[in-house]
């Protein structure tokens, strides 16, 4: 028999959106005596809560907050009034599958299993560009690295999109949490459960332009950047573990920059050796690239060689500039949202 299930959705100004999210997950194949739907209003002041009111009736439960704090004041209001055995957390932008919630609580049979992410699906709309292609080269590999992960044990952090917890393990996050989806998850590793990916749960949503993108990873990266200098412990082998995943998915990308810089100056100090200067011309040759993928990133060119090179700097620039963000405090928790 399924668990009971709480789904929960955090919405700010969504009125242009927030009916059809509503359809959509109304329309979710799970028992719906075993259903719950929140939906929790972070202080929106265009007309979402008044579009909502008229779900109340078909069973959604509306949660409506006067001041706009983020999404981590609200998970810690809602989360432990939810009734569901298990949480499911969802954003507005996304489109769940019909058995998206039967498949993301199967994992949940064993007992072992503290929290599992589904599988954000990104459609081909931008992937008509040289910048969409990289970006979907970029999430593929992304996806296929928290597949391995959770083979092995568990995935560091979720996919924010979909991703369940049980209830009864979660524990407040601070208000100022950038990565709910990875901090709520990698605390409820630390009590030796794991963190599964299940794919069979997926969700979709558009691909982002460049622009898009620079916005949400600066986020993500900052956040990553605030979660290792709150959360020491992940650092040691002895205290976690998951220390090898979490270095090597999460630590290691937070220090490409500073690779890429070490690389291309030593080379440069080696040119007079036949092998270091051809070494030298490939990384040239490859930053030529990213500068073309960028001038293209536009145009209807699904060229990988164009697009992998471009996002793959962009994404290095993104962790200079989320850096210096979180060094100064300037990202905030609360979020403006992207177009739809």
């Amino acid at each position: 028999m399924e668990p009971t299930v709480s789904l929960v959705i955090v919405a700010q100004n969504e009125a242009t959106r927030i009916e059809r999210k509503l359809e959509n997950v109304l329309a979710l194949q799970y028992p719906r005596d075993l259903l719950e739907i929140l939906l929790a209003s972070d202080g929106s002041t265009d007309d979402t809560v008044g579009r909502a009111r008229t779900y109340e009736a078909a069973g959604i439960t509306l949660i409506a907050f006067k001041t706009h704090r983020g999404k981590p004041a609200v998970l810690n209001d809602v989360i432990p009034k939810a009734r569901g055995e298990i949480v499911v957390l969802a954003d507005v932008r996304q489109r769940f599958e019909p058995g998206a919630l039967l498949a993301i609580v199967r994992p949940f049979a064993d007992p072992n299993v503290g929290a599992v992410s589904g599988e954000l699906c990104l459609t081909d709309d931008a992937g008509n560009t040289a910048a969409g292609e990289g970006i979907q080269f970029y999430w593929n590999y992304e996806k296929l690295i928290r597949k391995s992960e959770s083979r092995v044990d568990s995935t560091v952090g979720a996919t924010g999109a979909i991703y369940a917890i049980r209830r009864e393990l979660f524990e407040p996050i601070p208000e100022d949490t950038l990565l709910d989806d990875v901090l709520i998850p990698i605390r409820i590793a630390r009590r030796g459960f794991r963190v599964v990916f299940e794919p069979a749960a997926r969700a979709h949503d558009l691909a982002a332009k460049p622009a898009q993108e620079f916005t949400r990873k600066v986020r993500t990266i900052a956040g990553n950047f605030q979660l290792f200098a709150r959360e020491r412990w992940l650092l040691s082998p002895f205290r976690n573990r998951l220390w090898f995943q979490t270095l090597s998915h999460k630590g290691l990308r937070l220090l490409g920059p500073l690779f890429l810089a070490v690389a291309i100056a030593s080379n440069f100090l080696l040119m007079n050796r036949p092998f270091y200067r051809w070494t030298f011309v490939a990384q040239i040759a490859f930053y030529a690239v990213a500068l073309i993928g960028y001038t293209a990133r536009s145009g209807r060119n699904r060229n990988p060689f164009l697009g992998i090179p471009y996002i793959f700097c962009l994404l290095n620039w993104v962790t200079v500039v989320a850096f210096f963000r979180f060094l100064t405090g300037r990202q905030q928790v609360t979020w403006e949202k992207a177009s739809p």
